[in-house]
């Protein structure tokens, strides 16, 4: 065919792990035209991106990538790396672009890397918002220009255009900072001309690595071959098979539309799309569409909330799980009651006392009709403050008085939290929240996002 393209995905998270094997030879068995591998996520929460902090560790982001880029440069194909250090923010990109130039110089490899950083200049944001062209997303928070101006950190989640910009200006590699997980995939089957329904379909799949295969017992990575009418996905790992159901239930994941999912400049349309087995681990898609849209792309921010502290036990007794609603309202009322006489009011507003009850509704709203629990409860106590002490100060206090609060139907001092670990009372840090969910409208894909070049190991 005149028009196909190759890649492949090796893991559906940079620093997962893949078996360097299976993925060296699905490279030089399909001569794939490209590597790409996404490298972040909102699914830890906004830590991440407030604090700088990767989601993988270090050794091992670098495992990966020298894995990658090694192969990368002896094909002489590029190697394509997106929401880089977890979270895309500028420190994360930075920090991933040490490991890539410590990798270029211990095994003497020269190339060109793209840096695309996602960190918006505030004042962009700020006219931006003044001319109406920041529209909310569901559920998303209140802002104003303070928002704008005084959040921690705000990415933009960059579409293709960057990325084929960054190749077309000569990169081999290009580390980009927040970015659509699937724009990764999509950018060099658009920058060649395939239909753009297919090519996003495609990467909204391969971004996850070997996920569509029917059992995915450890990470592994997905081949997936592109052409003008249709695309086919193969398993590196020869143990992992992709069936027609597998594949097509991929459509479930993270989105609330199985049908119609957007993307910065359009939507991709699966309503008339049919998925056939070619053989025992190979399946063939046809008919996605893509409509163009408004071209815009998501915000997210973070910003500094406090610091917390965690309590966390479990409950066994009988007597209290009984009736356990009644008792935990009592039990959380003297808590407080017990921080407030110790620390006044004032200093306790300034804090926020959460609980969750795990086994009675804390992952879900509501239990559904017909299960219950009448064995063992977790309670978790999470305390946010101004300060680091101040959390863990009330969180000892109001544990403490839960964890001695007296039971109807017990006589005496009773204990009544069995803690996991001690001291029982954890410090987690800063904590960061999400303040934007938010879209901006664009009239230049590029006008958010500058590209950067850095050319690696230059031997004097």
């Amino acid at each position: 065919m005149s028009n196909t393209i190759s890649y492949i995905s090796p893991v559906g998270m940079l620093g997962g792990g893949f078996t360097e094997s299976y993925f060296n030879d699905a490279v030089a068995r399909h001569r794939v035209d490209f590597i790409a591998v996404d490298s972040g996520s909102t699914d830890g929460g906004a830590n991440n991106l407030g604090a700088d902090l990767p989601f993988n560790s270090r050794e091992a982001i670098k495992r990966d990538l020298q894995i990658l880029v090694r192969t990368a440069r002896r094909h002489r194909i590029p190697l394509l790396v997106g929401s880089c250090g977890g979270s895309g923010g500028n420190y994360n990109l930075g920090w991933v672009h040490q490991i890539v130039q410590e990798i270029a110089a211990e095994d003497s490899l020269d190339f060109r890397t793209a840096l695309i950083p996602a960190e918006v200049d505030r004042d962009v944001l700020v006219e931006k918002y003044r001319a109406g062209r920041i529209r909310a997303l569901k559920h998303a928070p209140q802002i104003s220009e303070s928002t704008l101006r005084e959040t921690r950190r705000i990415v933009a989640m960059m579409g293709a255009e960057p990325i084929i910009a960054a190749l077309e200006g000569g990169a081999d590699v290009v580390l980009a900072g927040r970015s659509s997980d699937a724009a990764l995939f999509a950018a060099i089957p658009l920058m060649r001309g395939l239909p753009a329904g297919l090519a996003w379909h495609a990467a909204k799949i391969m971004e996850c690595g070997g996920a569509a295969v029917a059992q995915m017992t450890k990470p592994e990575g997905m081949v997936c071959t592109l052409t003008e009418e249709y695309f086919e996905l193969e398993p590196v790992s020869p143990d992992q098979s992709c069936t027609p159901v597998s594949v097509a239930s991929h459509a479930l994941y993270e989105t609330a539309n199985p049908l119609v999912m957007l993307e910065p400049g359009g939507a991709m349309h699966l309503e008339d799309v049919t998925y056939e087995a070619v053989d025992g681990r190979r399946v063939r898609v046809r008919g996605s569409r893509f409509e163009e849209q408004a071209y815009t792309v998501k915000l997210e921010g973070a910003a500094l909330v406090g610091y917390r502290s965690q309590v966390f036990g479990g409950i066994t007794d009988p007597a209290i799980l009984r009736d356990f609603d009644a008792w935990f309202e009592q039990a959380k009322a003297g808590a407080l009651h017990a921080a407030v006489r110790t620390y006044g009011q004032e200093t306790v507003d300034s804090c926020s006392i959460a609980y969750r009850v795990y086994g009675r509704n804390a992952v879900m709203p509501a239990r559904p009709a017909g299960i219950g629990n009448d064995h063992e409860v977790a309670v978790l106590l999470l305390v946010t403050a101004p300060s680091q002490e101040l959390a863990h100060a009330i969180a000892y206090q109001t544990g403490h008085t839960m964890h001695h609060f007296p039971v109807p139907r017990w006589h005496g001092l009773v204990s009544n939290l069995a803690f996991p670990v001690t001291p029982h009372v954890t410090d987690l840090g800063p904590a960061y929240s999400f303040v934007l969910n938010h879209v901006v409208e664009l009239e230049d894909p590029l006008e958010l996002f500058r590209i950067n070049y850095s050319a690696e190991y230059q031997e004097a």
